[in-house]
Parts: structure tokens; C-alpha cells; sequence
């Protein structure tokens, strides 16, 4: 029973903590790092110990699979090269950087125990590095490089451990290290293909949401132990699963299952991450009450602890200039068509936080060990320096070296290009069945997509206060569907319909006006020129370059009809002015179809983005 009461009071203060952190603007993991230390001294609350099996068998296979099926194959595929020199190279220079700090200030540990820990602190933490990029707006390749990085760094440091513990107790050649590395890479990466085809045999013939949401909570468990069964990496195993079956989730799942599976993992993410920062600060009394009956001088504990955590730090910024320049070479990023600046360098090498991982992997350490007491003080120090060192200072760094965020007014440049791509593919596909439709159904689906398209376009143009057509409708809309809401209730108050057919009915509401707040999110400004291009190779954007609009930015047309406009465009070929398809007379369509004149430019105030008709891509 104080177990059971102990786990819902960390729960309580998981949540407490994460509102909290949300009013005062500062990062949930510190503050909950924060809240366990204090905690832990506090007399009464229990002593925590957190276990290397819980964390390595409960913890993280669950959160590693969470990060993995929602990572972007394409994104990682495209970036591997410098995802493989960070979790690879930089964790086996790590390795060996510290270890050889921490031989130097305590040499009576011996190589393989200095190794050891030097493998304990070198991988960054999956969930701390892109829950602070991610709050903070960093590029999207450095978050995908930093997700990358963080998902396979714990298999190379894990297998660097696993190799210098044995080394602790009979020395190890250097072809067994490699040995044990292939084994544990190759094994680990099968068996996670192995498990990827088994589940995409069976999911499709599984329609039960219910069923296939929990089957997923199944398949990281699987995947790692049958990894770890056959000496395999099961954090690589982890990985390779949760890559594919998130990149095939459109193949291989119903709609209802994907939503389903993506709102449950997302809550339980939410609590395992955070449950993760609030457990290791409740670690800190122990930790150093332990060292401080260890005996060993004050003076050598601070001089470990803070070498080994400098020595985290500065080996990384060491290794991501070098392998830029040297290995990598990047070109232009695909997103911004520009090299990447030196800013987005020191970044990537300053968002090296660490967390339950390096933890959890410095219990390994068999006990008996010499000084295992300060090794651990060391990883802790690890953890916590770096996530309030690394992760308070990150996003003031980010602001002065002007690294540039996503822009969302690019985002829904290319989500309104994609949605009309999309429906030109479905009107394609609707010219191509047969059918008879009495009753006007294909008018219907066609308005429908109208309307989910232009609330699209709408979102870009943000000059005035004035309500679009799509905000309106929402407005109305989210008003009736209240209105039918209170009347359901007041009937099922009554008894008079099942309850069954009620609830149905009510879903039916909670989904239509759930969707009704997806299409309409706030408006956006730009913060900067957008360029940001959806297609390849269009010869009539490339003919027609974007040019400076001058004059009056007025549709004629709609002045002559007495319509009203909600965004202009103009055409590049004739420079006429006329309103966009969001507005009533679609007057710069019109001009196209009058003029097959090619290419349009938006006339909005800080707008430059085209638009070509005949290949329905951005430029």
C-alpha cells in the first residue's frame, strides 16, 4: 500500500510540477530535477533507488520506441552520415577522453573502471535533448540530428560498458571489443527488422483500435529482450522497429488506430519522461551520503566530479567542429537552400544533456568497485550539470547567435500547397470512377475539400483583423454544435434514448468539432522572407522570379462587383492584382483560366511566396 501511495504521490507531483513550469515559462525536466533533490532531503519521503533493470527493461524501451515511431525516416535517412559520427564516433571519443580524466585524477581505478564510467556519461539523453530543442524552436535538422543521435548513442555506449566491465575482471583484445560491437549492432539491428515484418504481417488484418494500440505497447518489450536474448543491442532493436513501423503506420493502420495509438503514447511519453527527471533528482541524498562515508578527501570528489563534467562538455564541442569541416561537409539545408552557419555547429555541440540513462548505466558498475561511490556522485553530476548548465543556457545561446527557428509561415505554405496538391490527386481519382450521383453528393465532396484547402491558404495572409470565410464558419459552427450538445444532454438527462445511442452521438459532436480546431489554429507571421520551395524542377516558377509589388494592393474586380477579398495575389506575367480562391470571386483563378498565365505571387505584406498554376507547387 506505500508503494502503491508513493507511486501516486510521484504522479501528483509530476503533474503539479509540469503546470507549474508552464506558468513560470521555465523548462518541466529541471524544474523537476529541482523538485527531487529537494525531495530527497526531505525527511520522511522515501529512499529511491533507481535500479539499473527498471530503467534499462522498463523505462527505456517504451520511451526509446515513443521518440522512434514518431521520428521521421526520411528526415533521419537524410542526415545519417552526421547521425552515426555522434552516436558512434563522438560516444566512443567521449569514452575514452573521459576515461582518461578520470584515470589521471583517481589512477588507482584502473583503465577498464575509468573506461567503464567514461561510457556511463558519453551517450546525451533521447528525452532531455529534444525536449529542450523542441521548446526552444531549433532548426528542424538539428532536432532530427539530436533525435537521431540520442536514439542509437545508447546502444554504442551501452555495449562500451558492457565490454569494460568485463574487462574489469579479465582482460579483453581489441577484436573482441569489435566482436562484441558487430554482434551487437548487427544482432540488434535484425532482430528489430525481424520484429518490424512480423507486426506489419499481422496489423493490417487488426481493425479493433483498441486491439492495435495494444499491441504497440507490446512491441518495444519484444524487441528488446529478444535482442538482449541472442547478446544483441535491444536499444537498437528498439529503434529499427519504431522506425519502420512509424514510417509504414499510413500503410499498415486504420485512421482510428493511428489516432488512437499516437494520443496513447503520447500520454504515456508524458509520463515516463517526466517521471524519468523527477526520479533522478530523488537519487541525490543517497548519492552523496554514500560518499560521504566513503572516506575519500572532499577535495579529489569535487575534482572528479567536475573534471569528468567538463570533460563531457568540451569533448563534444570538440568533436562536432572537426567532423563538420573534416567528415561531414554539409551542403545547403534542403528546408532554408543554404549552408548551414557556424551557430547551428556550437549548438548541435552545446545540446548535450544527459540523463536516466547515464544514471541507470553507473549502477552497473559492480559494487566493491574502488571508488565506486565517487564514480556515481560523477555521473550524477553528469546529468544535473548538464541539463541546468546546458539546457537553461541553450535558449538565450540560440536568441544571441540568431539561430533560426521554423518559420510557420513557411509551414503553412507547404501544409496549403500539400492539401492542394492532395485534392488535384483525389479530383484525378473522382474523374476516374464510375458512378451516377442524383442527389448532387460529388458538389458536396468537392465544397468540403474547398473549404478544408482554403482554410489552409487562409492562415497566410495575417495583415488585418478582418474574420476569413473559414473563421467564420468555425465560429458559427463550434456555436450549433454546442447548442446540439446541451440539447443531447438534456435528452439523455431524461432516460428516454439508450445510453449507448447517446454516447454515440456525442462522439460524433466531440469529433467534428475536434477537427474544426485543427483546421483552425491561430493566425501565423512570418519571420522572415519565405523560401521555401514544394516542387522540383518547375520551369515557370524558375522563369518567374519574385519581384517588389508596387501601387495600390486592390482586386479591381472585386471593387467593380462590390465583393469583398480575404488575401490578393498578383500575376507575374501581367502584374494584374486580383483576390485569392478563399474569397468570394476568385478573381486570381479567373485570370488564370482567362490568361493561362502561369505563375501568381501573394500581395500580402511581407509575402513573397508564388504560386504556379500548372504545376501546383510554391516557389
Amino acid at each position: 500500500m506505500e508503494s502503491a501511495f508513493f507511486l501516486v504521490v510521484l504522479v501528483v507531483a509530476i503533474l503539479a510540477g509540469t503546470a507549474l513550469a508552464g506558468r513560470l515559462g521555465f523548462p518541466a525536466p529541471l524544474l523537476l530535477i529541482a523538485a527531487g533533490v529537494a525531495g530527497s532531503f526531505i525527511p520522511g519521503v522515501p529512499e529511491v533507488h533507481l535500479e539499473p533493470e527498471v530503467v534499462l527493461l522498463g523505462l527505456l524501451p517504451p520511451l526509446l520506441y515513443a521518440t522512434a515511431v514518431q521520428t521521421s525516416l526520411v528526415d533521419f535517412a537524410a542526415n545519417k552520415r552526421t547521425i552515426l559520427l555522434l552516436s558512434v564516433g563522438l560516444v566512443v571519443f567521449t569514452t575514452l577522453g573521459v576515461g582518461v580524466v578520470v584515470h589521471a585524477l583517481l589512477p588507482d581505478i584502473g583503465w577498464p573502471v575509468a573506461f567503464a564510467i567514461g561510457a556511463v556519461v558519453a551517450p546525451p539523453d533521447a528525452v532531455a535533448a529534444t525536449a529542450v530543442a523542441r521548446r526552444i524552436g531549433l532548426p528542424r535538422r538539428l532536432v532530427t540530428i539530436l533525435e537521431g543521435e540520442s536514439l542509437l548513442n545508447d546502444a554504442t555506449a551501452l555495449v562500451s560498458l558492457r565490454t569494460a566491465i568485463v574487462a574489469i575482471g579479465a582482460g579483453v583484445s581489441a577484436w573482441q571489443v569489435a566482436g562484441d560491437f558487430l554482434l551487437a549492432a548487427g544482432g540488434g539491428a535484425l532482430l528489430g527488422f525481424v520484429v518490424f515484418r512480423v507486426v506489419a504481417w499481422f496489423r493490417p488484418l487488426i481493425n479493433d483500435p483498441v486491439l492495435d494500440t495494444a499491441v504497440s505497447f507490446v512491441i518495444p518489450f519484444v524487441a528488446y529482450l529478444g535482442a538482449e536474448a541472442i547478446h544483441a543491442s535491444g536499444v537498437l532493436a528498439v529503434v529499427v522497429a519504431g522506425l519502420l513501423l512509424g514510417h509504414k503506420a499510413p500503410l499498415l493502420q486504420t485512421a482510428k488506430s493511428r489516432i488512437t495509438e499516437r494520443t496513447n503514447w503520447k500520454t504515456i511519453a508524458f509520463l515516463l519522461e517526466n517521471l524519468v527527471f523527477l526520479l533522478i533528482g530523488l537519487q541525490a541524498q543517497w548519492i552523496v551520503r554514500d560518499v560521504m562515508r566513503s572516506g575519500v578527501a572532499l577535495e579529489l570528489v569535487v575534482a572528479v566530479c567536475l573534471a569528468t563534467l567538463a570533460a563531457v562538455i568540451v569533448l563534444r564541442l570538440a568533436w562536432v567542429f572537426p567532423a563538420r569541416y573534416l567528415l561531414i561537409r554539409p551542403g545547403a539545408d534542403p528546408e532554408t537552400g543554404h549552408r548551414p552557419p557556424v551557430a547551428n555547429t556550437f549548438i548541435l555541440g552545446w545540446a548535450g544533456m544527459r540523463g536516466v540513462v547515464t544514471l541507470a548505466a553507473a549502477f552497473v558498475i559492480p559494487p566493491g568497485t574502488p571508488y565506486r561511490e565517487v564514480l556515481l556522485l560523477a555521473a550524477f553530476t553528469v546529468v544535473a550539470g548538464t541539463l541546468f548548465i546546458q539546457g537553461l543556457s541553450l535558449p538565450r545561446l540560440a536568441r544571441r547567435l540568431r539561430v533560426r527557428p521554423p518559420d510557420p509561415m513557411e509551414d503553412a505554405l507547404a501544409r496549403a500547397t500539400l492539401l492542394q496538391q492532395a485534392t488535384r490527386a483525389a479530383e484525378e481519382r473522382l474523374a476516374a470512377l464510375e458512378f451516377e450521383d442524383p442527389h448532387g453528393v460529388v458538389e458536396l465532396i468537392r465544397q468540403r475539400s474547398e473549404q478544408r484547402n482554403f482554410a489552409a491558404w487562409e492562415r497566410l495572409g495575417t495583415t488585418d483583423d478582418q474574420e476569413t470565410p473559414s473563421d467564420l464558419y468555425a465560429r458559427i459552427r463550434t456555436d450549433m454544435i454546442t447548442a446540439e450538445r446541451e440539447r443531447v444532454l438534456q435528452v439523455r438527462a431524461g432516460g428516454q434514448v439508450s445510453s449507448v445511442v447517446v454516447a454515440e452521438v456525442l462522439a460524433m459532436l466531440d469529433l467534428e468539432e475536434s477537427m474544426i480546431d485543427d483546421t483552425q489554429p491561430e493566425r501565423i507571421e512570418s519571420s522572415g522572407p519565405i523560401r521555401h520551395r514544394t516542387g522540383e524542377g518547375c520551369a515557370d516558377l524558375d522563369r518567374y522570379p519574385a519581384v517588389a509589388i508596387e501601387g495600390d494592393r486592390v482586386c479591381r474586380r472585386c471593387l467593380e462587383e462590390g465583393l469583398t477579398w480575404v488575401a490578393l495575389r498578383q500575376c507575374l506575367e501581367c502584374g494584374n492584382i486580383a483576390c485569392c480562391d478563399s474569397s468570394p470571386g476568385r478573381h486570381a483563378t479567373a485570370h488564370f483560366r482567362e490568361t493561362t498565365h502561369p505563375v501568381m505571387q501573394s500581395a500580402q505584406p511581407g509575402e513573397d511566396w508564388r504560386w504556379c498554376y500548372v504545376h501546383h507547387t510554391t516557389g
